[in-house]
């Protein structure tokens, strides 16, 4: 069965349970998933976490609650807070108002259920190899993203990292002498976001003089920069056309491996970083038009 349909069946049962304490454990099984591929596979396709879209939902039922004549204390027990006063800052958050405003007819949010219909325009084709990917060393530096990996908001977010730390960028850029690839690692995925981090391969050499003082006269460690170790691992491989500017056509691709792909092979997401590699100076004339961007999802054999 198709990864819709199951994440649609565990949609169902979160909306039966919105007042119990919901294990995902308990929703992952009934998309016949283990909990963590489920939540991968659930915020890619639905663009937000697990959990934000648990709180949305009990956030926006919550205020017919209220209007429905329910206590604010009443409202919050049933929804999982522990007291009013969290409660009440949540509500605030979600909603833009309290919820005495809103009881007095302060006009709340409207977080509808979820219905997937996934549905893709234009050439559906879509390359991908799984090849096995040896142990690489990278040096960069991260921030602490929210949301999932693959939606509007990482772009938006990876747009503003990616624009106001060019200084690192260019240093990293200079030690690594490889003007041809750039990488992005997407590791410690949980419900507050994820680590998105800036990375450059150095040759082993420099990768260790860059923290030595005595060499590069200062504390990069200061500014930081991090040693990045990705395991050996096996990948699907999934890569853009090649292109002026290959960044829309990607995020549609990261939905469509969870959509099509993964359903109709052998494969599974496997718990280690996703790096995308950027492929964006070729040389030659054309490299405008030779830009192309790498999608390396960690697998395993299901």
């Amino acid at each position: 069965m198709d990864n819709t349909a199951n994440i649609q069946r565990a949609i169902d049962y979160i909306e039966e349970h919105l007042d119990d304490k919901i294990d995902y454990v308990e929703v992952a099984k009934c998309a016949y998933s283990s909990s963590y591929h489920f939540q991968r596979i659930f915020g890619i396709l639905c663009g937000m976490t697990l959990g934000e879209y648990i709180r949305r939902r009990r956030l926006s039922r919550a205020a017919g609650d209220l209007l429905a004549g329910e206590k604010a204390l009443d409202v919050a027990l049933k929804y999982g807070y522990e007291s009013s006063e969290s409660f009440s800052r949540a509500f605030q958050r979600f909603h833009g108002a309290l919820p005495s405003q809103v009881k007095r007819g302060y006009p709340a949010k409207i977080f509808q259920r979820l219905s997937l219909n996934m549905q893709f325009e234009g050439d559906l084709s879509m390359q991908c190899t799984v090849e096995e990917r040896p142990p690489k060393i990278l040096v960069g530096y991260k921030k602490r993203f929210h949301g999932v990996p693959f939606g509007q908001e990482r772009l938006e977010q990876e747009n503003e990292f990616y624009t106001t730390t060019r200084g690192k960028q260019w240093l990293l850029l200079g030690a690594a002498a490889d003007y041809t690839t750039e990488y992005a690692v997407v590791t410690n995925i949980g419900d507050d976001g994820y680590d998105f981090y800036i990375a450059y391969e150095l040759d082993e050499w420099t990768r260790k003089a860059i923290f030595d003082r005595s060499v590069t006269g200062m504390d990069l460690q200061d500014i930081g920069l991090e040693v990045i170790g990705l395991p050996k691992r096996t990948c699907a491989v999934f890569p853009t056309e090649r292109t002026k500017a290959p960044i829309s056509e990607y995020t549609d691709i990261r939905k469509r491996i969870a959509f099509e792909w993964l359903p109709a092979s052998d494969y599974r997401l496997a718990e280690a970083p996703e790096v995308i590699e950027l492929h964006w100076r070729m040389g030659g004339r054309d490299e405008k038009c030779g830009r192309f961007i790498e999608i390396t999802l960690p697998v395993e054999r299901k």
